[in-house]
């Protein structure tokens, strides 16, 4: 009997109204990255249970990672005496039949080695350090295995077994004026979807193109940014904004916008969860809802939100199969609650090379990374972030020079009405605790940068 028939079981014979098991076990090797030589191989397996029952419209819930001792029901059933019933809550999910996805699994992910680990990251170590002028290295590899189970009294019972590849190197130069970052970085389901010596060897180009960086002046820029920066835009200014929980408590700055123009038509924002190599990627959410690719912002226009059943179901609504189980340091764990989440949040429209890009800018900005990126006003959609390495000076459709470190502090839905380009160059992009985003570079006007 697995873990979660063990705990529908017990459910029933409680006689609770309605339950739910979810079930994670999970391979995972990280790699430590520092003084430019590895300092860490870690190995961790793990196998944990979550339940959560809804009981005379009370919602309990617990987990455990101590799989022989059976009390995770009734701890979860003893939590529903301390919240109030939630009239609005429907049903947990009835089965359905869900789509076979591409690139999503790799069985040499699945058995890969702790030595192989070290020996990918070293392919990343030493691509970032064949350039001399690059004098220190950090970063990590994480590799992830997992496998899955959800089932309900309502008949569900669906498994997935998923893998994930993560690589990121941050490169430094002491040469120069300044000292200088540059940073690398991928992700993928499989691995024919990843390429350590590229990792490296974008870290240190970033970081030698970054020597002896020019003062940016204080001023307005058209400026592009690179898949790595819009990327932890997309995860820490635009995601919650179209969160319907957000939404609903009037907090998103394009309340009372469904339907209307927030972008240009070239401009799409889709939230596939279906999407090849995607790190979120997935045929059910983690309520066992049937996921599909759903547009957020459809050629301009505010298009819909995302939410879990727990959400909808508060605003008269069905779920869109985005309840998440997040896990660290990527793919799912047991969770006993579920919150709303996009999958894999990915722009869209007709994409340009970088270069003639950069051709047709006269007077801007190229910036690969952002840092501190969050909301100052999320009502009003403000929010600020710091361009600290990667960046360029563009005069009259050429690279000038490297660019100093500059402050930023702009408005989301001014940001989407003045996109002007979008690049052809579309990546996974996975910053810092954060979502998984899909994105190419983008170019935005009349943007005000302050120098540090």
């Amino acid at each position: 009997m697995s873990a979660c028939d063990a705990a529908l079981s017990k459910a029933k014979a409680l006689h609770i109204d309605e339950y739910e098991a979810f079930f994670a076990e999970r391979k995972i090797i990280t790699v430590r990255i520092t003084d430019s030589e590895i300092a860490e191989v870690k190995q961790n397996q793990e196998k944990s249970l979550a339940v959560r029952i809804i009981h005379q419209k009370r919602i309990g819930s617990a987990t455990t990672s101590n799989l022989d001792k059976n009390d995770v029901v009734e701890s979860a059933l003893k939590s529903t005496s301390l919240v109030k019933p939630k009239n609005y809550w429907r049903s947990l999910p009835q089965s359905a039949k869900f789509p076979s996805l591409q690139n999503v699994f790799d069985q040499k992910i699945e058995s890969i080695s702790g030595e192989r680990a070290a020996d990918i990251a070293y392919i990343m170590i030493n691509a970032a350090t064949k350039d001399k002028r690059v004098t220190a290295v950090s970063g990590s590899l994480n590799i992830v295995f997992e496998k899955i189970e959800i089932a309900n009294s309502n008949g569900l019972n669906c498994t997935d077994k998923a893998t994930y590849l993560a690589g990121t190197i941050n490169a430094e130069s002491n040469v120069g004026n300044s000292t200088v970052s540059g940073i690398g970085d991928m992700s993928s389901r499989t691995t024919n979807g990843f390429d350590a010596e590229s990792v490296g060897e974008e870290a240190s180009d970033m970081c030698v193109n970054s020597i002896n960086p020019q003062k940016c002046e204080s001023e307005t820029y058209s400026i592009i940014f690179e898949p790595y920066a819009i990327g932890e835009m997309l995860a820490y200014v635009f995601a919650s904004n179209f969160n319907l929980k957000i939404y609903s408590e009037k907090r998103s700055c394009f309340v009372d916008k469904i339907g209307g123009k927030i972008a240009p038509e070239s401009f799409s924002l889709i939230d596939d969860p279906h999407h090849p190599e995607g790190l979120g990627s997935k045929p059910f959410d983690d309520e066992g809802i049937l996921t599909i690719p759903r547009p957020l912002i459809d050629r301009g226009i505010f298009s819909g939100t995302f939410s879990d059943s727990f959400y909808a179901f508060k605003e008269n609504k069905e779920s869109t199969g985005n309840a998440s189980r997040a896990g660290s340091p990527v793919g799912r764990s047991a969770q006993p609650i579920p919150f709303p989440s996009p999958h894999n949040l990915m722009i869209s429209g007709k994409g340009v090379s970088k270069d003639e890009i950069i051709k047709n800018t006269k007077k801007g900005l190229l910036v690969g990374r952002l840092w501190y990126t969050y909301a100052v006003n999320p009502e009003r959609g403000d929010f600020s972030c710091t361009a600290r390495s990667g960046i360029k000076i563009i005069e009259n459709g050429r690279i000038k020079s490297p660019g100093k470190p500059v402050r930023i502090v702009h408005n989301l839905p001014v940001l989407l009405q003045n996109i002007s380009s979008i690049g052809n160059d579309t990546r996974n992009v996975l910053n810092w605790h954060s979502l998984p985003t899909i994105t190419p570079s983008v170019q935005v006007e009349g943007i005000k940068a302050v120098s540090i």
